[in-house]
């Protein structure tokens, strides 16, 4: 049976051959034959062999790519051991790795005196040889596993999962060859190491040892021994993927070579590799007796969401964003395309792509830094959508967590000292906040935080980092986020017969971070909530948002407008600059005569204003920024406490009266008419909440006023001066 085993072998290894010589890409080039030249000219040490190219291979053995799928870690080594024979000989000069090569060459020189070839210990592994490593991707189409759908028939095979990396460990190098040499017969002895834990050997086994009876006593030599860089992460299911009441599972994954620092906590990832048990060690041997622990041996790594910094465009990405950015009205149709199924809210989602966009971090000569990130607070009643943009806006970036307030206790925000499982040492695991780093932290349920909690975000939210002072780790984290918060008012609905200030109920050390507190309230408006009704009715039918005169930009694109739009770093001209300063001293003065107790207007302002006008910059591709800019900046500041003001403006003595007179003139304004008749004038005030007897008591005063003339049986309406 051994001898029919290792005739298979042989002619696998003859089939992969004959795979990795002939195999040609689209363009008739001989895809793999390349790749080896470039390996032995040291360009690269990585050598992929997909399960597509076996697929589209006009020779294919349909039983040979089963027995790679379901044998993979044996065919890696078949692999290796073709590329081997097969390898060429460097075409280039390249960098001389000075400790392997010389090593190398003495031990070619060395090898045919010193060796006795009889002893299996002193034959050179082929493994020492190698300066590559082989990997087999899985099939590129096909829906990946989710964790818990991987079980013991999937042992030894190729799988593919997707889930979000929860852990990764320091990279550490990893034993593959021992070498050793004895102080007796001087001669070089190698040990493969193919698990975890190896044990190590004490005395020569050659033969001259043997002969002469003598205990040869051996040498580990690092230096001569083969690493491979290793890394131990861990991957949990996406919660989309979680069974109502279970909790995410996760698995071990195992990276080697050059897999290693490709992935970092909170990137989501689809990975190939093989499924495979692992016994335990050590003391926890004896207490798991029989059961064995598994891991995935990683294969390869895909990014679902790149980070902005690592996209690269495509040609046709590239033509459709410049053909965006000479559209004149491209801020109002990215802002449209952020969750097109959510009704209204323009102005909001305008603010959440600047959020999106950011402004460039500022790094002052003395070392100071000035953040570019800005945040946002959506503060509303229930039911106005601020959890759906807030989820919306995480699945457009590229990197971001979602917590809510009620489940999130300070420690899970910034750090958590834990002990590392392999190392047995104390280490930080890093919250929301870090795990965000360079991304959007969105916090649920802002208001239901507990204080002593939410004080861990005042550091994070100016300074950008996490300071840490625990179990003997003193450290300062970075966690440059852009956080976007979620609030109820205080009483769970606004209450306008409170102050604004006791309504926020937030500090005002808090208040003054934010960029823009934007103020969503709930109000009966018959105009506004049919067509808000008509929106969600069709939503619900169509499973899409009504058209909006132009396709919404898919989140993908979005994503490739905005990493490109990020590269840009406006500048503030001097000719503005003392707009700018104007605009905030008016906004002071202005907040000095109202006394008003919830507008928090500090230099933190003035900061917020050139972040915002830098990002609208951003949008438009300008390395300057424009007035328009700041004028739009100012705008967006203003509207988001538009319906504070409007209450303020109630509470000041516009009462209903002349509410009343303000609709019934606007309405006029919009329909280019002298003459309106009482039913029309009825219907209007109806809508906004306002009875008839109110409308009559108006029509009295302000005829009085000679503002308009009141037909005595009609009630009809005919404006004197428009």
């Amino acid at each position: 049976m051994a001898a029919l085993k290792s005739v298979d072998f042989a002619v696998d290894k003859a089939l992969a051959k004959d795979f990795l010589n002939n195999f040609a890409d689209a363009l008739g080039e001989p895809k793999y034959l390349n790749i080896l030249q470039d390996v032995a000219n040291r360009k690269r040490r990585a050598i992929h062999i997909e399960l597509d190219d076996l697929v589209d291979y006009k020779d294919l053995d349909e039983a040979f790519l089963q027995r790679v799928t379901e044998n993979t870690r044996r065919y890696i080594n078949i692999f290796a051991e073709a590329i081997d024979e097969l390898m060429p000989e460097p075409t280039e000069v390249f960098p001389v790795d000075e400790d392997r090569d010389i090593l190398m060459t003495q031990r070619v020189d060395d090898g045919m005196d010193n060796v006795d070839n009889s002893d299996p210990l002193q034959k050179m592994p082929s493994e020492i040889r190698r300066f590559f490593e082989v990997y087999i991707k899985a099939f590129s189409k096909g829906t990946p596993f989710t964790v818990r759908q991987v079980r013991a028939s999937h042992i030894g095979q190729l799988v593919k999962i997707s889930g979000i990396i929860t852990r990764c460990s320091d990279v550490k190098p990893l034993m593959q060859v021992a070498v050793y040499t004895c102080e007796d017969c001087g001669f070089e002895i190698y040990q493969e190491v193919t698990a975890r834990v190896f044990m190590p050997l004490f005395e020569c086994p050659s033969n001259r040892c043997k002969i002469n009876k003598a205990k040869g006593n051996l040498i580990l030599q690092l230096r001569a021994s083969k690493f491979l860089k290793f890394q131990e992460a861990r991957i949990q299911e996406l919660a989309e993927h979680v069974p109502k009441g279970h909790i995410p599972r996760s698995l071990t994954i195992h990276l080697r070579g050059e897999l290693t620092r490709k992935v970092v906590p909170g990137d989501v990832v689809e990975l190939s590799g093989i499924f495979l048990p692992i016994p335990y060690s050590g003391f926890r041997a004896l207490r798991a007796g029989l059961v064995a622990d598994t891991y995935l041996e990683a294969m390869s790594i895909t990014h679902f969401k790149k980070k902005y910094e690592d996209y690269e465009l495509k040609a046709d990405e590239q033509e459709q964003i410049e053909r965006l950015a000479e559209d004149g009205d491209i801020y109002n149709k990215l802002a449209r395309s952020l969750a097109p199924e959510i009704f209204g809210h323009e102005d909001v989602k305008k603010a959440l792509l600047l959020l999106l966009v950011g402004a460039p971090h500022r790094k002052l000569s003395d070392g100071m830094k000035i953040r570019g990130d800005l945040h946002i607070c959506l503060m509303g009643d229930p039911g106005v959508a601020k959890s759906q943009l807030l989820k919306h806006i995480i699945n457009v970036a590229p990197r971001g967590v979602y917590t809510t307030g009620r489940g999130s206790s300070g420690v899970g925000l910034t750090a958590a000292v834990q002990k590392d499982p392999i190392t047995n040492e104390m280490v930080l695991e890093g919250g929301a906040l870090v795990l965000a780093d360079m991304g959007i932290c969105a916090i649920d349920e802002f208001d239901k935080m507990e204080e002593s909690d939410r004080t861990a975000i005042h550091e994070v939210m100016e300074q950008q980092t996490v300071s840490i002072a625990k179990a003997g780790i003193t450290t300062s984290l970075n966690a440059r986020t852009a956080v976007l918060a979620a609030a109820n008012p205080a009483w769970g609905r606004y209450d306008l017969r409170r102050t604004p200030a006791e309504n926020i109920n937030l500090p005002p050390a808090l208040l003054s971070r934010f960029d823009l507190l934007w103020l969503i309230l709930d109000r009966a408006d018959m105009d506004n909530d049919l067509e808000m009704a008509r929106h969600v009715v069709y939503v619900h039918q169509n499973l899409e948002s009504p058209s909006l005169g132009f396709t919404p930009l898919e989140a993908s694109v979005l994503r490739a407008y905005i990493s490109t739009a990020r590269r840009i770093a406006p500048s503030v001209p001097r000719e503005l600059e003392e707009y700018i300063a104007t605009a905030y001293s008016s906004i002071r003065q202005d907040e000095a005569k109202s006394n008003a107790p919830h507008s928090y207007t500090t230099v933190r302002t003035l900061l917020s204003i050139l972040r915002i006008s830098i990002a609208l910059a951003r949008l438009r591709f300008s390395e300057t920024v424009a007035q328009s800019d700041v004028d739009e900046a100012l705008r967006l500041m203003q509207m988001s406490k538009f319906s504070l003001y409007s209450d303020d403006r109630q509470k000041s003595g516009l009462d209903a009266i002349s509410d009343i007179y303000s609709v019934l003139r606007d309405e006029v304004a919009r329909t280019n008419t002298m003459d309106v008749s009482y039913a029309c004038a009825l219907n209007w005030i109806s809508r906004k909440g306002y009875s008839e007897g109110q409308l009559k008591e108006c029509l009295e005063e302000y005829a009085a006023l000679n503002v308009w003339q009141i037909h005595p049986n009609t009630f009809d309406i005919h404006f004197i001066d428009a």
